[in-house]
């Protein structure tokens, strides 16, 4: 055995690593023809059905925004004061990480499918509550279990999504969640516009709903029925996800063989878990999401979207702060599905680079002018060029959605070894939102500390660097499948750059 096969492999058999065996892996049809692919709308439709609990992330979000002003109004049947207000809008935060982590786990053990059914009981429940709340406490639990269920459904739908789409639809398809989580958002500020807040709750309980149903009829992933050495349920879940115009013989040839060569086996111990987790291709990927996570929320966008009336104000636009924050928030929605497509004909380095550099001008453009609106503040000045911090905020949001809102989600189902796909994901979800919460509940100290213009400085200062770790230490995943980029984060393979129709190794 060569030296940089040895002690690269993460897998785990009886508690040792295992010996990589001879066993070849089916090459690839060398053609650029599309025959053979399975059908892209069977996988579109499973991939939608998968994502439709993503809304509820987005919903989460954009609750409280609509429903404290109705809370806090004295004619309201519940009325809450400003603490109880923070305590509302706080707690579904609370419940995500614990969610992630507990997705995670499930994931691995009742299959992804199951998990994402699992997901949507808190989900409803929550929303149900609050829906039919009688006391400030009964909105409180109903947030709680609705963050809880946030956090569940963001890596099992995302996993499952990468392992039923073939390659060359995964990127577009991985993507469909961030687009779940912007409509989530629109969703409450159109609704809870007309509405109330008891009322928005109720139909917010709808989508949940039709989430459990709609899982109930499609299949577990083939990635997942494998390792529990299922093979006819294997094959018999791949021949609906691809249709008769599929090899799917030798799509589930490859799986299996990639399967024996590794000795990818259930991992039953404690022991065998933290070892596969510790290992290269689980834990350099990890490492590399997480910090791309830390960059992208530190480029400021959910402080942009939490705070978005305050931005404008203190930009010193001229318009209507509710509208060009609703504006903003449509705008969101529809370069996300721009995104979603772009994701399956540009690179994720290449959405990567087009969201560093243009979040990262953006925001030192908006630093400037917010600079000077203090100058002119101060001395009594008419501020002049309104449109410039409107323009930077709105190219801002259209930059960071096409590459920072869709790819590292994409590749939570994209890196991860098969054996501990669902810990890990659930483990980037969780790394993820804790990252939110950073940079959100520190703005309010940077905005003291360092005034606006100085906090939108260094959230430039922080994407712009970012370029630097993405140069160098983000692999390009687009059109690979998932065994290829599992060999390359073990070592088995030096490179993701070779041509689509080069193998991993024997």
């Amino acid at each position: 055995m060569s030296e940089e096969k040895k002690d690269t492999t993460p897998f785990v058999k009886n508690g040792n690593t295992a010996i990589i065996t001879k066993t070849a892996i089916p090459e690839k049809p060398q053609k650029s023809s599309k025959a053979g692919r399975g059908k892209a709308f069977k996988q579109v439709l499973a991939s939608f059905i998968a994502n439709i609990g993503t809304v509820n992330t987005g919903m989460a979000f954009g609750f409280s925004a609509t429903a404290l002003p109705q809370l806090k109004s004295p004619d309201s049947s519940i009325h809450i004061n400003d603490n109880q207000a923070s305590w509302i809008a706080s707690l579904s935060a609370a419940g995500t990480p614990i969610g992630c982590i507990v997705s995670g786990y499930l994931m691995d053990s009742i299959g992804r499918r199951r998990t994402l059914i699992v997901t949507e009981i808190p989900l409803i429940l929550g929303w149900i509550l609050i829906a039919t709340a009688q006391n400030v406490p009964m909105i409180y639990v109903g947030r709680l279990l609705i963050g809880f269920g946030s956090g569940m459904v963001g890596a099992p739908a995302r996993v499952y999504t990468c392992e039923v789409s073939q390659p060359h639809l995964r990127g577009m398809l991985g993507a469909l969640a961030s687009v779940g989580v912007s409509t989530g958002v629109l969703i409450q500020y159109v609704i809870g516009s007309v509405t109330t807040w008891n009322i928005l709750a109720g139909v917010s309980a709808i989508i949940p709903i039709v989430s459990l149903l709609g899982m109930l009829l499609i299949p577990e992933t083939p990635n997942f029925l494998l390792q529990q050495d299922k093979r006819e349920r294997a094959e018999s879940s791949l021949a609906k996800l691809r249709g008769s115009t599929c090899d799917l013989d030798e799509e589930i040839q490859r799986m299996i063989a990639f399967k024996e060569k590794n000795h990818v086996e259930p991992l039953k111990t404690p022991k065998e878990v933290l070892k596969a987790l510790l290992s290269p291709s689980a834990l350099k990927p990890f490492t590399i999401l997480a910090v791309y996570f830390f960059i992208y929320q530190w480029c400021g966008v959910n402080t942009i979207t939490f705070y978005a009336v305050e931005v404008f104000e203190a930009s010193g636009a001229s318009l209507d702060k509710y509208w060009l924050t609703i504006s903003m928030g449509i705008l969101r929605v529809i370069f996300t599905v721009v995104g979603c497509i772009l994701c399956r004909k540009c690179g994720r380095r290449m959405l990567t680079f087009v969201s560093a550099i243009g979040c990262g001008s953006t925001m030192i453009v908006l630093s400037v002018y917010m600079y000077h609106v203090q100058y002119w503040k101060d001395n009594n000045l008419q501020p002049v060029y309104s449109w410039i911090p409107v323009a930077s905020i709105y190219v801002f949001m259209i930059s960071c959605t096409l590459g920072y809102l869709i790819v590292p989600w994409v590749m939570i189902g994209e890196v991860y070894p098969t054996q501990v796909r669902g810990i890990v994901g659930g483990m980037t979800t969780c790394a993820a939102h804790l990252s939110v919460f950073s940079v959100v509940k520190t703005f309010p100290f940077l905005k003291a500390s360092l005034n606006d213009y100085g906090a939108f400085g260094l959230y430039g200062a922080m994407s712009l660097g970012g370029i630097i770790f993405f140069y160098f230490f983000l692999p390009e995943t687009k059109g690979r499948t998932l065994q290829e980029i599992e060999d390359y984060f073990c070592g088995r393979t030096k490179t993701l750059k070779k041509n689509s129709t080069q193998t991993a190794l024997p």
